[in-house]
């Protein structure tokens, strides 16, 4: 695993003159140690197309310095990245290649800027002589490798904060930078400055407008934008949750706390838009796509189901009085648990490197690329969008009444159940509508999200009840007592009893008229 770091540092305009001011005057400053001056000699990769630069992704291989080796970096926030370090080697790291490999499928890495930077370092200190920030003066060259032609220099000023530093301090830093009259960087870092300033030089057309290195000219100014079509939007969703999967996909791979959890809830948004719009959407087309993400949801979905079901019945057996927990019921879970898991990241990380997904990623890149679009993606955004969620909301509707028309039991907590699948329809639906529609399509999710919230506690409450009935056996056959996982099942099942009589009420305000009138129906 790569050592990791969160990085958290501003840049700021700068020129061979440039003079830092007096930082000891910044406020928890006591003592400002000079470092002297460091060479530092970075080439940095990305795909012919420049994939990694589009996403904000930095791979680079550094010498000189005290973390010389290969760091990859991962946007947080503005001004804040993860870096990701391994030792220096000539070949690109494991690590590195699979963490990419959403981004970069079978395209090669090639060097596309190299770097070249005199760093003058400075350090701040507070009272006790601990690292509060690193100041440099960076005076950088850089030279295009592929893709452009030419060289470029600048100098800039890079504040970084010390690890585990309060972002705040880096505002007193930079309130006594501007008191001196230097101001913030236009560029969020050395890497994009140097491919802007070493691109292809745009060429002048007979008429004085700018041209693309194509050839295509500009649309001219002042023509009036062509309004956004149903088809506009829906593309922009499909688009918003391809995109997401891509971006966290790393995560996953990094095991961020919610990250196989939030691909999975991108991958249902994305197969719930491609069969809701199919009337913008030819699904001759977007069928078998739909049908990948259907697979790659189910198996995502082992590891993630498993987690809430460990947690749901963890909280069941803290919730008990010590003197109905007979049996050594926790050890008795822990095992189970341990027993259903065992290998699943493994399993993870084999789907993700597997040719099945990456092969779906391309076909939703193709998919962008050449949107199947049919003749309703053409009308406007009021008239398209609120029949298609009016549509999921008439099959939840069925798939309610069907439920309540039903007396308590297995029956029922299937019918249940093909409801919150109706209701996760019908919410994500109103979602992908809500950028042109606005608010009703917001007050309607939120109305089917309360009605999926319902009906997946009464799930949950179902999956809970077997799982509690395999453990009493489990217990009973290794002559332990089974009376904790009963009185656990007892109240599981008056918990999913409870869902149910408020099911109705939940119904009747989600199923307004006026909720509908409102979107259009």
């Amino acid at each position: 695993m790569a050592d990791s770091k969160r990085e958290i540092e501003r840049k700021y305009e700068a020129t061979a003159a440039t003079r830092l001011p007096d930082l000891s005057r910044v406020a928890g400053v006591v003592a400002v140690a000079h470092r002297g001056v460091t060479e530092l000699d970075a080439v940095y990769y990305d795909t012919e197309d420049l994939r990694l630069a589009a996403a904000s992704l930095t791979l680079r291989r550094r010498t000189g310095g005290s973390d010389a080796g290969w760091h990859l970096k991962f946007p947080v926030a503005s001004g804040i990245r993860d870096e990701l370090r391994e030792p220096l080697s000539e070949a690109l790291p494991r690590s590195f290649a699979g963490l990419l490999r959403s981004r970069v499928r079978d395209r090669a890495l090639v060097p596309v800027v190299r770097l070249v930077s005199a760093r003058d370092v400075h350090h701040l200190l507070d009272a006790e002589g601990a690292l509060l920030a690193e100041v440099s003066v960076d005076r950088v060259r850089a030279e295009r490798l592929t893709g452009g032609v030419g060289t470029a220099a600048w100098t800039e000023i890079e504040a970084e904060l010390a690890d585990d530093g309060d972002p705040a301090f880096l505002d007193a830093v930079e309130r006594r930078l501007r008191k001196a009259g230097i101001r913030p960087s236009a560029s969020p870092s050395k890497l994009s400055r140097a491919l802007a300033e070493t691109a292809p030089k745009r060429r002048k057309s007979r008429a004085g407008r700018e041209e693309a290195p194509t050839g295509r000219k500009k649309s001219p100014a002042g023509k009036p934008r062509q309004k956004p079509t149903a088809g506009d939007h829906v593309l922009a969703y499909v688009r918003r949750q391809a995109e997401a999967i891509v971006a966290l996909d790393p995560a996953v791979r990094r095991d961020l706390p919610d990250s196989v959890h939030q691909l999975r809830v991108a991958t249902r948004r994305l197969r719930s838009a491609l069969r809701t719009y199919r009337k913008i959407l030819d699904r001759d087309v977007t069928d078998p796509v739909g049908a990948e993400l259907k697979w790659l949801a189910a198996e995502l979905g082992i590891d993630r189901d498993q987690e809430v079901l460990d947690a749901r019945l963890r909280s069941g057996l803290d919730a008990l009085p010590r003197t109905l927990a007979l049996g050594p019921v926790r050890g008795r879970l822990r095992i189970w648990s341990v027993a259903r898991r065992n290998g699943s990241r493994r399993r993870t990380l084999a789907l993700l490197d597997g040719e099945r997904y990456l092969a779906l990623l391309e076909s939703l890149d193709a998919l962008l690329a050449a949107p199947p679009l049919l003749p309703a993606a053409s009308r406007a955004p009021e008239r398209a969008l609120p029949r298609a969620v009016l549509k999921e909301y008439r099959r939840l509707a069925a798939r309610i009444g069907r439920a309540l028309e039903l007396p308590p039991g297995h029956g029922r907590d299937l019918a249940v159940h093909e409801a919150r699948k109706a209701a996760k329809r019908a919410r994500y639906a109103a979602e992908a509508a809500r950028p042109a529609l606005g608010r009703p399509a917001k007050r309607f999710a939120k109305r089917m999200k309360a009605v999926q919230s319902l009906l997946g506690d009464h799930q949950d409450s179902v999956v809970a009840r077997e799982a509690l009935r395999a453990l009493a056996v489990q217990a009973h056959a290794a002559g332990e007592p089974a009376f904790t996982w009963g009185l656990l099942y007892g109240w599981e099942e008056a918990a999913a009893a409870a869902r149910e009589r408020e099911l109705p009420e939940v119904w009747e305000r989600a199923s307004r008229a006026e909720l509908r009138a409102a979107l259009g129906g």
